[in-house]
């Protein structure tokens, strides 16, 4: 007899006599009496009615994975069901391990809004008055017209930095690919021309050569832009958010349970889409051809996927295979664009640390679905991973660590486009 069958022992009734006539009998022996045992009637059944049941006295539509024996919610009412997120059931940690991943993923998101890029040192920009003051400019600037040909007279020398000043305030940026050989000129003409100046002229000069690079180089490209990258935020929020809220709701009812495993399956799919984003436009960004289609295809893949998820038949646990095939056809399709990005730009580091960043989420994401689909560990030994450990839970916490990789290679991408431009 299941552990549900077993509180109905307390009225020493079965459970189907119990439904139908849940007051003890007597009714006829006065108001008192009726009034006292039908009170503990009903309290007895409010326990029975919100324990945890056994796999077999599921409702069909609740039965997934047949290893998992016990501690299940069964067509419990909203109220039980949000309380239930602070108890234990077979649930709990399917709940709880994507939604700190939400909280993770919404730091990580203010986090990326407020960060400054550090192309420009502010701090040197703000003392960039004092180290013009304590320089030779007279000097610098006879040099300066060697190095620097277009800059007449002193008074430019000024009016340049200050219209640097106001264009890096505004952070309406010029692009001119030419200005990083004007960087370059200062770096390695100045040094040299005063290299035989005495100590205090060369300390000086080295200062303001740091200061003015640091100006100047962020005046020489436009800003990255970031839609990619909270693009893929948002995408992960979505997926770990719409996961954990149908792990916990899924059990109220039958429609209810429908609506968010399409909701789930919905957030796959963004997190996959999205994921392509950043890696494809800032690997691509100086190849607009390339960009779009690789954008345009994953793009179409994952509606194509969330289509699919729609249709009644998916949610079947016969479909567990070709819905982890599906999800995992989309992960598989970004290796085109990591090779291609690889033949381009294998040279330099940034295009190699990324892609080991991409192979470690591949493995996380990879052993996640093999996990998913085997049903290991609980496929071993049924009933002893019901509340911890079984291969759901596994799942969860491969895709949040698979997830931050990917975050940990935006942002070497970001800062690579930043700093190099095209």
């Amino acid at each position: 007899m299941g552990s549900d069958n077993k509180n109905y022992e307390i009225l020493g009734v079965s459970r189907e006599e119990f439904e139908k006539d849940p007051i003890p009998s007597g009714r006829e022996d006065g108001n008192e009496s009726f009034c006292s045992k039908e009170g503990k009637g009903k309290r007895l059944w409010k326990k029975v009615k919100y324990q945890l049941v056994e796999y077999h006295s599921l409702p069909a539509y609740l039965r997934d994975n047949e290893f998992i024996l016990g501690h299940y919610r069964s067509e419990w009412p909203l109220k039980q069901i949000f309380l239930s997120i602070f108890s234990i059931h077979n649930e709990t940690l399917n709940v709880w391990t994507h939604l700190i991943g939400f909280f993770l993923f919404l730091a990580l998101t203010i986090y990326t809004a407020m960060k400054v890029p550090k192309v420009v040192d502010l701090h040197s920009l703000q003392h960039f008055p004092d180290v013009l003051k304590k320089a030779d400019l007279h000097k610098i600037h006879s040099e300066l017209l060697t190095c620097i040909p277009s800059i007449p007279n002193m008074a430019d020398l000024h009016r340049l930095r200050d219209e640097l000043k106001s264009s890096l305030s505004s952070m309406d940026l010029l692009p001119s690919p030419s200005g990083w050989h004007i960087v370059e000129l200062l770096s390695n003409c100045l040094p040299e021309r005063f290299s035989n100046g005495n100590h205090t002229d060369v300390c000086v000069l080295h200062g303001m050569k740091e200061d003015m690079a640091n100006i100047i180089a962020p005046l020489m490209v436009r800003p990255i832009t970031r839609w990619p990258f909270f693009a893929f935020l948002g995408g992960a929020m979505f997926c770990l958010l719409a996961s954990s809220t149908c792990h916990l709701l899924s059990c109220h009812s039958k429609r209810l349970s429908y609506i968010m495993l399409r909701l789930d399956y919905a957030g796959i799919a963004a997190l996959i889409s999205t994921s392509f984003y950043p890696p494809v436009y800032y690997a691509f960004m100086c190849k607009p051809f390339f960009c779009n289609l690789y954008l345009g295809c994953i793009t179409i893949l994952g509606i194509a996927t969330i289509i699919v998820s729609l249709l009644p038949f998916f949610q079947k646990p016969e479909f567990r295979n070709i819905r982890t095939s599906l999800f995992f056809g989309m992960g598989m399709s970004g290796v085109a664009p990591i090779l291609h990005k690889l033949i381009l730009f294998g040279n330099q580091p940034e295009a190699l640390h990324t892609t080991g960043y991409e192979i470690l989420m591949g493995i996380f994401y990879g052993i996640g679905a093999l996990v998913y689909v085997t049903r290991i560990p609980e496929r071993w030994k049924p009933g002893k991973f019901d509340i911890a450990g079984h291969s759901h839970q596994v799942f969860h916490v491969l895709v949040v660590a698979g997830a931050y990789t990917h975050y940990r290679a935006s942002l070497v991408y970001l800062r690579w486009r930043e700093q190099k431009g095209c």
